[in-house]
């Protein structure tokens, strides 16, 4: 990459019209943000997530008209993977009153299904599962191997050689299987994972993820302003706020608008935040540190001139290092399935911004306060 090495850019000359695009990006975010909101996780929203697979290729609208009238409120769906994997989410913890006895009774008629004429009773219900007392151990393992062989949640009570009772799960799960079952009878699928999270616990994830990522930010502007200078560090934590802020207005604005990026915030998105505040704060540094070296060197030259000489002298590093990151991402972003999407797109664009604000916003910023207050920078 030597064609990097020699190059003459007036990178700090064009930081006005880089301003207004920042500016322009930052507003069309906040907009968004404001009238079209951000779309929050199962982890800080609350409520229960379902993936089921198919065997066949599923079509989403075709399948969100057979659960709109089940019981469940709004049933979200949307694609997971591959075309065979369905993505169900609902607000509901927990199954309503109405349907639970509904469930029992499927549950029940597997149970005669499975022996018939076993002779069983109920021994204990509560919200999310059913207990079912048999004459014998024996019958207990049989019935719970041949549940869990029709797709129930099913186990024994305990491990004791003369446990006589099984518990199934009556959750959501089930009634979603239910209620597809004799609509697509000719597509079997099966539950691949079922998530549960309060609405509390989900409160406090999202005030414990503002926090992770307040408090990484504070300690990098006090390790800055130990390692270089105040305003170095206010330069470089403002760049990281710009990075954060730009990405999360892109998740509003393109949701709904771009097919496959309808990307929800939940902590895999908030990994990928601190993980781009690391990466992006890294890159400010280098460009920094060669700041430094040349202020040292060249005592006389223009503080312009100067970052633009050490931006340009460290442009071969930074374009190798984000095309890598840019190169891995791109492939978690397209063939990382729906699992990934979000922490790739965060990761991908927030390379791009974290490069390009490490000039045009940190170092910029160091600029202009030296312009402003007439202050001569020295180490």
């Amino acid at each position: 990459m030597r064609i990097f090495e020699n190059i003459h850019i007036d990178w700090l000359g064009k930081r006005r019209i880089f301003y207004f695009i920042s500016l322009s990006l930052f507003l069309i975010g906040a907009i968004n943000v404001a009238i079209r909101g951000l779309h929050f996780g199962i982890d800080f929203k609350g409520g229960t997530e379902i993936v089921l697979e198919f065997q066949k290729p599923v079509n989403v609208s075709e399948m969100r008209n057979y659960l709109s009238n089940i019981g469940l409120g709004n049933v979200e769906l949307k694609t997971f993977g591959s075309e065979t994997g369905v993505l169900a989410r609902t607000e509901l913890q927990q199954l309503p009153h109405q349907i639970f006895p509904k469930v029992v009774a499927t549950i029940n008629k597997a149970v005669e299904k499975a022996i018939p004429g076993i002779a069983y009773k109920i021994v204990d219900t509560n919200a999310t599962s059913v207990t079912y007392s048999f004459a014998n151990p024996d019958t207990v393992n049989l019935m719970v191997a041949k549940l869990f062989a029709e797709g129930f949640q099913s186990g024994k009570v305990s491990e004791e050689p003369t446990n006589t009772e099984m518990v199934v799960r009556v959750g959501i799960a089930e009634w979603l299987k239910e209620s597809l079952k004799t609509k697509m009878a000719d597509n079997s699928f099966s539950v691949i994972k079922e998530d549960h999270v309060g609405p509390k616990v989900g409160n406090e994830l999202k005030t414990n993820a503002v926090i992770a990522i307040f408090l990484s930010l504070v300690g990098i502007l006090i390790y800055l302003a130990f390692r270089f200078k105040f305003i170095f560090a206010v330069g470089a934590v403002v760049a990281l706020f710009h990075d954060v802020l730009i990405t999360i207005g892109l998740y509003a604005a393109l949701y709904g608008v771009i097919p496959g990026l309808n990307l929800e915030i939940d902590l895999t998105v908030v990994a990928a935040f601190l993980t781009l505040i690391g990466y992006s704060v890294n890159d400010t540094v280098i460009v920094f540190d060669r700041v430094r070296e040349n202020l040292k060197i060249h005592k006389t030259m223009p503080l312009e001139e100067l970052i633009n000489t050490s931006v340009n002298r460290t442009m071969s590093r930074t374009i190798l290092t984000a095309g890598t990151v840019l190169l891995a991402v791109l492939v978690l972003l397209i063939f990382g399935g729906e699992v990934l999407r979000a922490f790739s797109f965060t990761l991908f664009f927030g390379t791009i911004t974290g490069t390009y604000s490490s000039i045009f916003i940190a170092s910029a910023l160091v600029l202009e306060y030296a312009n402003r207050f007439q202050k001569k920078m020295q180490f």
